[in-house]
């Protein structure tokens, strides 16, 4: 429920209540919403509901993913994903979740590093992993929107757990492609999509 609140100027501004920010950043990181279309449904600013994500990922992160049928198992970094996955025999899921958020103000340094290269928007991305049923066990690091995906495995340790765990298997979408060239009896993508200008028979081929 979002409560009123003044503002500088004395005015009544919406504010979410705890229980609401809680709920705002379960949805987004469960269905990956973006900001403004939260603000939408909680009547609230975009710019409240990323103040509210930004406060609760640390806690939820710090209290670990739940493991499904597995009570009392908590994953908190990517490690325990990987372990846990080798062990139970679990095929991972890898997909980076990307969220427009609000331009950076002028000036800010690394302020060209918001600009998705894919969206052509400011964005932020999560790297996300699940399970086979789609249940997820762990939100991984939050980057700018013009890190690629491929960077991303390098930089938030995914390529090092694969290199590890041989055990550990996984599918990802095509901006992995990547770590399926890299470890390509762990790691599954499908082929790339052929290019507007490629011929009737490439394209069967793909």
């Amino acid at each position: 429920m979002a409560v009123p609140s003044a503002d500088r100027w004395g005015r009544r501004k919406p504010k979410l209540v705890f229980v609401d920010r809680l709920l705002v950043t379960l949805i987004h990181l469960r269905h990956g919403l973006p900001h403004a279309v939260l603000a939408e449904f909680f009547s609230v600013d975009r710019s409240t509901v990323s103040a509210a994500i930004r406060q609760v990922r640390p806690l939820l992160a710090a209290r670990g993913f739940a493991v499904p049928d597995r009570p009392g198992l908590r994953l908190k970094t990517l490690a325990d994903v990987s372990a846990y996955a080798e062990a139970e025999g679990v095929e991972l899921r890898l997909d980076g979740a990307e969220t427009q958020v609000r331009r950076p103000q002028a000036g800010r340094p690394g302020r060209r590093a918001f600009v998705s290269g894919k969206r052509r928007q400011n964005t932020i991305k999560t790297t996300t992993f699940s399970d086979g049923q789609g249940r997820m066990l762990l939100s991984g690091v939050v980057r700018q929107g013009r890190m690629h995906d491929r960077t991303a495995v390098r930089s938030e340790g995914i390529a090092e757990q694969f290199r590890h765990r041989p055990g550990v298997k996984a599918e990802v979408d095509s901006g992995y492609q990547g770590p399926a060239k890299e470890f390509p009896r762990q790691v599954s993508a499908p082929p790339k999509s052929p290019k507007d200008d490629a011929c009737d028979g490439d394209k069967h081929r793909l």
